[in-house]
């Protein structure tokens, strides 16, 4: 029996396997309204047989896109937009997820494909904010935002929440890695603040704690929130992964229902040791140390490795992204391969044909 494709529930929610999207930003929506590309590039994974189909990083607030092509749900259009996609996916036996994010400092940048640099206001770019005033390797200096500023922010995810449940989401994912605002704030390498959101470790996850509460309040309870975050920062003096499995807990205590560890990102020149599954360890000791439920994700390409990954308690679930790019349908192959016949539910019939 494969343990990959064993039905999973989080609080009310059934996801039918353990194989799942990871957020992939497109850079192709308009004033961070998903568009028919969205619906056709999410919606060939439900089809595909996956789990859980997980947006890309969508902004809450229009300042905290990584670029102007960026998805957000900050206003009732894109709530319309998302609604249509999260209804297909749904009728295809899927679940649908999105992930909260704000870029801070990393914000208003071209597409990856027109360089990924910085854009001024006349290019259609915009004041980025962050933690601090120190600028992310050659991007526009930030500005730093106030304590009033940081408390506010909040708020702001909480109303993205709010929306995304409207749209009809069936699981949160907070953005809290790949050195976008939150983790500008957790990281000892970025945060060089001297009030209560920077300091000691409680300091610098203090946002954190508080988005996640106010995201709970509002966010119905008997559906999934998700955290990522970057178990590592990959360089001396940095983030760890015991940092993390500290940190999980405390987001656990606080409605998290399950941590998504990725890693890196905070400051540019470092160097990941990228390979097959090589965040797969930070999944497994977050896991281990804190008890929370995981997902890794990162260079995992083989159903085996999928199945042995969730069948080692390494982690929950794992997440792919350039792998399904590659073959939308690669859940469906991975569960013939594995011979889980018995787990290919009616909704994978068409799919298969």
């Amino acid at each position: 029996m494969s343990q990959l494709f064993e039905p999973v529930k989080f609080r009310d929610v059934d996801i039918r396997n353990r194989a799942w999207v990871s957020p992939m930003c497109q850079y192709s929506a308009t004033d961070g309204v998903p568009n028919d590309w969205h619906l056709v590039h999410l919606g060939q994974f439900a089809t595909g047989g996956a789990g859980l189909v997980i947006s890309e990083a969508s902004a809450v607030t229009p300042e905290g896109r990584i670029s102007p092509g960026d998805t957000g749900l900050y206003n009732d259009e894109q709530v319309a937009a998302w609604k249509r996609i999260t209804d297909f996916i749904r009728a295809q036996g899927a679940a649908s997820g999105v992930q909260l994010a704000h870029a801070g400092r990393k914000a208003s940048t071209s597409a990856p494909w027109e360089g990924g640099h910085g854009l001024s206001a006349e290019d259609g770019g915009w004041t980025t904010v962050s933690s601090t005033d120190a600028a992310f390797g050659e991007l526009t200096a930030p500005h730093a935002l106030s304590t009033e500023e940081v408390a506010a922010l909040p708020g702001r995810f909480a109303e993205a929440a709010r929306r995304a449940d409207e749209a009809g989401f069936d699981v949160v994912e907070l953005h809290f890695a790949h050195g976008y605002l939150a983790h500008q704030f957790y990281s000892p390498l970025v945060n060089d603040r001297t009030d209560e959101y920077g300091g000691d470790f409680d300091g610098r996850v203090r946002l954190l704690l508080e988005i996640t509460e106010a995201v709970r309040e509002v966010w119905p309870e008997g559906k999934p929130l998700f955290a990522r975050v970057s178990a590592t920062d990959w360089t001396e003096d940095g983030w760890s992964g015991a940092d993390s499995a500290r940190l999980a807990g405390l987001l656990s205590a606080r409605g998290v229902d399950l941590v998504d560890a990725s890693t890196g990102g905070a400051v540019p020149g470092v160097s990941i040791p990228v390979g097959s599954g090589y965040q797969v360890p930070y999944a497994r000791q977050i896991r281990q140390e804190s008890g929370v439920p995981t997902g890794a994700v990162g260079m995992i390409t083989s159903p085996e490795q999928a199945e042995e990954i969730v069948a080692s308690g390494s982690a929950d679930s794992v997440l792919l992204a350039r792998e399904l790019l590659r073959d939308p349908h690669w859940p469906l192959h991975a569960a013939d391969r594995l011979r889980a016949d018995s787990l290919w539910p009616r909704q994978y019939e068409r799919a298969a044909r």
